[in-house]
Parts: C-alpha cells; sequence; structure tokens
C-alpha cells in the first residue's frame, strides 16, 4: 500500500510522507491531535492528498494570515472543531535605531534566526518592513527567540512578540523581466532568469537543487506555465506571470516576475 502512495511522489519526498500518513492514521485509530510545524505549500498539498483518502480525520491549516504561503496544520479526528483552536503562531517583531535596518533583506533575517539553531518549520512567513521585519514564528520559540537574537546581519535589533492581529504584511515584490525564449522549457527559461548558460543551468537542475511549485524537478525539459513558481537554490525564485504570444522568428514571449 505504501508503495503505492509512493508512486505519486518524489523519491525526495518519501520521509515526509511517512510522518504525514502517521500523523493521519493516529488521529483516526487514536483519537490524537497533532500540530505540525510550518508547511510549505508543497507539504501541504501531499498532507491535504493523503488526509483525503481518510474519512475519520479532519484537519485546518492556517498561517497566521489568509494570503500565508507556510501554514501549521492541526490535524484531528473527524468530531473535532477546529475553528476555535489554538494554532500556535506569534508575530515577532524585529526593529532597531539603525537606520541601516532599512537595508536589510529577507535572507539576513531568516540566516539570523536560524544561527541560533532554530529549524526552518518553526518559521512561517517574513515580512520584510522599511522600519524592520515581522515574522510568523512557532510559539514555542518565541521566547527563546526574542531572549537570544540581537543582531541581524551586524545592525543591532531588539524583539518583541505580538498577537497575529498585530502583523503587518508587505506584499511580495516582483522584479518584472520580458523574455523571448525557444520554448516554455524549464532550462531554458531559467537560464535567461538567472542569465547562466543552458550548459551551466542544467546542473542544480540535475542535482535536485530546482523545485517548480515547491515539488523537486529534475528534469530540465519540464514545461512551465502561466502561475509557476520556481526556485533554484542558491539563485532565487521567479513566477511566470504571462506568455503572450509568439514573434515572427517563432520564440514565445514570457513575461517573468522575480522574487526580489
Amino acid at each position: 500500500m505504501r508503495t503505492e502512495i509512493y508512486e505519486h511522489f518524489h523519491p525526495d519526498e518519501r520521509d515526509y510522507v511517512d510522518r504525514a500518513s502517521e500523523w493521519i492514521s493516529h488521529a483516526g485509530a487514536y483519537h490524537e491531535q497533532k500540530l505540525t510545524d510550518f508547511l510549505d505549500p508543497r507539504q501541504q498539498y501531499i498532507l491535504e492528498t493523503l488526509a483525503s483518502k481518510e474519512d475519520k480525520v479532519t484537519i485546518r491549516v492556517d498561517g497566521g494570515y489568509t494570503a500565508s504561503e507556510r501554514k501549521r496544520a492541526l490535524i484531528a479526528p473527524d468530531y473535532s472543531y477546529l475553528d476555535d483552536e489554538e494554532m500556535g503562531i506569534q508575530v515577532l517583531s524585529i526593529s532597531s535605531d539603525d537606520h541601516k535596518i532599512n537595508t536589510l533583506e529577507h535572507g539576513d533575517y531568516l540566516g539570523a534566526i536560524l544561527g541560533l539553531g532554530i529549524k526552518r518549520g518553526k518559521i512561517g512567513d517574513i515580512h520584510v518592513l522599511d522600519d524592520g521585519c515581522h515574522v510568523l514564528v512557532a510559539s514555542e520559540i518565541g521566547d527563546f527567540i526574542t531572549m537570544h537574537l540581537q543582531q541581524v546581519h551586524r545592525v543591532h535589533v531588539w524583539t518583541e512578540l505580538l498577537p497575529v492581529a498585530s502583523l503587518r504584511t508587505k506584499e511580495v515584490a516582483l522584479e518584472a523581466m520580458d523574455l523571448t525564449v525557444a520554448s516554455l522549457r524549464l532550462d531554458g527559461i531559467a537560464s535567461d532568469v538567472y542569465k547562466l548558460s543552458r550548459s551551466k543551468i542544467l546542473t542544480p537542475i540535475r542535482a535536485g537543487r530546482c523545485r517548480v511549485n515547491w515539488k523537486v524537478e529534475e528534469n530540465p525539459s519540464t514545461s512551465l506555465k502561466v502561475g509557476d513558481v520556481i526556485s533554484m537554490q542558491g539563485f532565487g525564485r521567479f513566477k511566470v506571470l504571462e506568455t503572450d504570444g509568439m514573434t515572427k522568428k517563432g520564440r514565445f514571449r514570457v513575461k517573468i516576475g522575480k522574487f526580489v
């Protein structure tokens, strides 16, 4: 049975599939509740796919606000009412009187927090603001972070834990790029976005360092479509915004949004 389940997922996802299957089976068979760490959209999809095959469980996902990307999941027996359950999410507010704080980026904040020994799963979405940052964090590690996070990329900071209702969000900024490509293949578009040769872009793809919609993608010839989000470890993320017909020479016009 487990082998049949594995067929639907990438080999790198098997450990997570095993854990998610266990959470679901325990909720149904032993009437247990499980609050997960923050899950990326792919992990959420896997969990919800597995849960849909089990009629004795119910799931709630919440990332602190409606449009959140990373969310915690609460898995429970099907008779449970989860709308009022505590999801264990707080807002970590990071600020400073150093004007250089407005030069800090998403990776600076994430790196500083992970540098404390915090696991990525305890961190939700990160909103870089003009005067600091609001980070969604698992409530069980909130106090630890406020005690130990004193510096972000050489900028002295202070921290405060706030309720989710106090979250300040910032819309994701995308740098628009207009490309003309021979095809909609992953390697062709990614090489143009990251300004790498076609041969060099193959290395991270075949090494499992590329994700399309949060799923590992090792096939360079995979065709991309509007709405796809592509991330390449060490190079950043981009989204396919539009495909706008073809040029007279038969090349595809593609509008890309690069996350900045």
